[in-house]
């Protein structure tokens, strides 16, 4: 996929104010509108202004594109990096682009497909709500934890540009939480209108990358690196976990792959996930002579063929 510089579309710096913006598709737009411009390319140019107007002239689009684009370059290889939005607050259910047109696979890949939930402003209305995606270490979600997070919300400043205000919240994330469930956060949302209440925001829940644990579900997994002797052998080891050691037997003769489940041991729920360690046979170097001996007295000592179906092998 490639980066869409939506800036370079409508001809603007990344410094334009939201009128500026303004300006700038509605007199691109007349220009190519296939009513209008009968070149072969009119139409397609004139739906690359209309995306790039959907996302310039929101706000909160507007920043969460920059924010992911900082020092990319239009027709780039391009992928949004894991939790590129994280601790980033915006009004909606998500960030859909609500207009009904075809947007491209770039559009869809920071913004998705499904719009966003409109709400009736009256006189007296409520707040809409708001919602932000936040990163926890794994081990909040076995043991549960009181975290003070910052949130980043975009609005525009007196001349129009979009600025980035921070806010910070103390949140109770409960024992057993799993990525892509959601906290909800009563009267933290957007004023109401009037007498109307206040809405409420929704914090997505996501894990921060870890060195040693994998997530799938309430399931976690660790490598666990073994020696071919303890391997071949068995052996009983002492197993990192989220939530402490434990002591984990390997069988004898455990190939490589092969995972070894502690039940109960993933996050916390009812029924609890596991966790799986998944072995990995580490050899040895051979660096000095008497490391080179030991493995020739091994090649010697075994009658084993790793390629048996492989044909034209040496005897």
């Amino acid at each position: 996929m490639k980066f869409k510089d939506y800036y370079e579309t409508l001809g603007m710096p990344r410094s334009a104010t939201q009128d500026e913006i303004k300006r700038a598709y509605r007199k691109l737009a007349r220009k190519y509108h296939p009513d209008v411009n009968q070149d072969a390319d009119a139409e397609t140019r004139f739906k690359e202004l209309g995306e790039a107007y959907a996302v310039l002239k929101d706000p909160e689009k507007r920043a969460a594109y920059d924010q992911v684009g900082s020092g990319a370059r239009a027709g780039q290889d391009f992928q949004p990096p894991p939790g590129w939005n994280s601790g980033f607050e915006f009004g909606g259910r998500d960030f859909g682009a609500g207009d009904g047109m075809d947007h491209s696979d770039f559009f869809e890949s920071l913004f998705g497909r499904q719009a966003g939930g409109t709400q009736r402003r009256g006189t007296h209305a409520r707040g809409k709500d708001h919602h932000a995606k936040v990163l926890i270490d794994l081990e909040d979600a076995y043991r549960g934890a009181q975290r003070s997070i910052t949130l980043r919300v975009p609005v525009p400043d007196e001349a129009g540009r979009v600025i980035m205000r921070e806010r910070e919240l103390d949140i109770r994330i409960p024992r057993g939480i799993r990525t892509g469930q959601h906290l909800r956060l009563v009267g933290q949302g957007e004023p109401g209108i009037g007498n109307g209440p206040v809405g409420d925001l929704y914090l997505e829940i996501g894990f921060n990358p870890h060195a040693q644990f994998r997530v799938d579900g309430r399931d976690v997994f660790i490598d666990l690196p073994l020696s071919p002797w303890e391997a071949a052998l068995g052996c009983s080891l002492i197993l990192p976990t989220p939530e402490g050691s434990v002591q984990i037997n390997v069988p004898a003769g455990s190939a490589a792959g092969r995972q070894l489940r502690l039940k109960g041991k993933g996050i916390p729920g009812n029924p609890p996930g596991d966790l799986y360690a998944v072995l990995a046979i580490v050899l040895p170097p051979a660096v000095t002579d008497g490391e080179k001996q030991a493995y020739r007295t091994m090649a010697s000592a075994f009658n084993f063929n790793p390629r048996p179906n492989t044909k034209g092998n040496p005897s």
